[in-house]
């Protein structure tokens, strides 16, 4: 995510390493860098001029003025300043005292906000609670077939709306909230209509929808991936009915950032959770300062060992770990490690989470196909055990043998233990084993 916007910030502090120290000229030619990377990254003009006059004032100051390393203070500062932008703190879910507490999300038709009512609920689930799911739409009551299908993939209950009730809608909200009450259901996710643009009709069916619920939050649901049409649909949304929070969708394949970066800002509304796939567990809660982070190439470490207690067998991993450093680490390690890392996700993501500077420049840039995961894992499973323990001996006759047993060509056990084995080389590195040392246990 933000790939755009990534390498033209590191383009800048290429820029600055190469000053002695930061002077009027180089600042100035730094920020204009800057300005263009963020207004070709859809980022709020306003928004732009803001963080533009806040990186100066604080470049130029006389500490900052005599520091001998101009980059690290740049990134330092732009870090703070995107950190800020972004809402600052990470900021939860707000959940009623007196249950049930109501989450009423609105949006745009298309921007996955009746999707994100499922993720919602499964977030809400995992923390053992007892969501129920409902879907309001007075124009088009079959809109809540899609809802209805996912709270059944989810093994959740679903509050469904007859023709006859939509007719009453005041009365029908109230007994939804009532039945929720009396049956112990706590969050109550309400999904509302949607349209491809904010007209009359559509706010005023919203006004009641939040008049009779008295909702614990309002949730702004915007595609991050339509830049500022996401931005000045959220404003109009927060002007006409109030908004509490937002969540941004399809933030795993927006590679500009305009929406996450000018939001919080032009609504004074904080981003709470991100959408970064479309499976109903891909819902994160938004860290601004992680965020800022893996903008400036930095990346999420912080999230990415959080990702890996919550998907792997953490004992495991670290036991992997701390044997990839070392000279025993074997195919069958390999193999492992990939069931592993398959079981956090899509690799892309996982590679989204680490450094795009210094040794792991080219790791994070690395084109890793999910599938070769997969067809790595059927490799392995051809070699025999002796071959996984002492990968060496694999030459020409068992390399044909391998490909012939897991269905894939030659080629793709080339390429295999050409990865293994710069991969082992690669972690013997010390910069490596520093970051493994950030781990618990490790």
């Amino acid at each position: 995510m933000f790939e755009q916007l990534s390498d033209r910030i590191q383009n800048i502090t290429k820029y600055l390493r190469g000053e002695v120290k930061i002077t009027e000229k180089n600042m100035t030619e730094a920020l204009r860098m800057l300005r263009l990377a963020f207004l070709e990254a859809d980022v709020n003009y306003r928004v732009v001029k803001e963080f533009e006059a806040k990186i100066k004032k604080k470049a130029l100051d006389k500490k900052v003025l005599q520091s001998l390393s101009p980059a690290q203070q740049v990134i330092k500062i732009v870090r703070d300043d995107l950190t800020e932008i972004l809402g600052g703190d990470a900021k939860k879910l707000e959940f009623s005292s007196q249950p049930p507490t109501i989450f009423m999300l609105v949006g745009l038709q298309g921007s996955g906000k009746t999707t994100t009512c499922g993720k919602l609920a499964n977030w809400a689930q995992s923390l053992k609670k007892k969501p129920l799911l409902v879907s309001f739409d007075l124009k088009r009551p079959a809109a809540q077939d899609q809802l209805k299908m996912i709270s059944g993939t989810l093994g959740l209950p679903f509050y469904e709306l007859s023709k006859k009730q939509m007719a009453s809608p005041k009365k029908t909200l109230r007994d939804v909230v009532e039945h929720a009450k009396s049956h112990g259901f706590d969050p109550l996710i309400v999904d509302t209509a949607g349209r491809l643009h904010v007209d009359e009709e559509l706010m005023e069916e919203l006004k009641l929808a939040k008049e009779v619920l008295k909702p614990t939050e309002v949730i702004y649901v915007g595609d991050s991936m339509t830049g500022q049409d996401a931005v000045k649909s959220a404003r109009l949304f927060d002007e006409k009915i109030g908004l509490e929070s937002i969540i941004l969708t399809k933030l795993d394949g927006d590679a500009r950032g305009g929406a996450a970066l000018s939001i919080v800002s032009v609504t004074g509304k904080p981003i709470k959770f991100v959408g970064t796939g479309e499976k109903l567990d891909k819902l994160e809660i938004f860290h601004p300062d992680r965020m800022a982070s893996r903008i400036l190439g930095l990346g999420d470490i912080l999230g990415l060992i959080e990702k890996a207690e919550q998907d792997t067998d953490l004992k495991e991993a670290e036991e992997l770990a701390k044997k990839m450093t070392r000279e025993d680490f074997t195919l069958e390690d390999f193999k492992k490690q990939l069931m592993q890392l398959r079981k956090m996700g899509s690799m892309s993501q996982f590679l989204g989470m680490l450094p795009t500077v210094g040794s792991f420049k080219n790791i994070a840039k690395m084109n890793i196909d999910d599938k070769k995961m997969i067809y790595f894992e059927a490799i392995i499973n051809s070699m025999t055990q002796k071959e996984r323990l002492n990968p060496k001996i694999i030459h020409g006759s068992r390399r044909s043998r391998i490909a012939r047993g897991s269905g894939r060509p030659v080629s793709e056990v080339n390429q295999l233990l050409k990865q293994f084995f710069e991969m082992k080389k690669m972690m013997k590195k010390s910069s490596f084993q520093k970051l493994l040392s950030s781990f618990p246990g490790a």
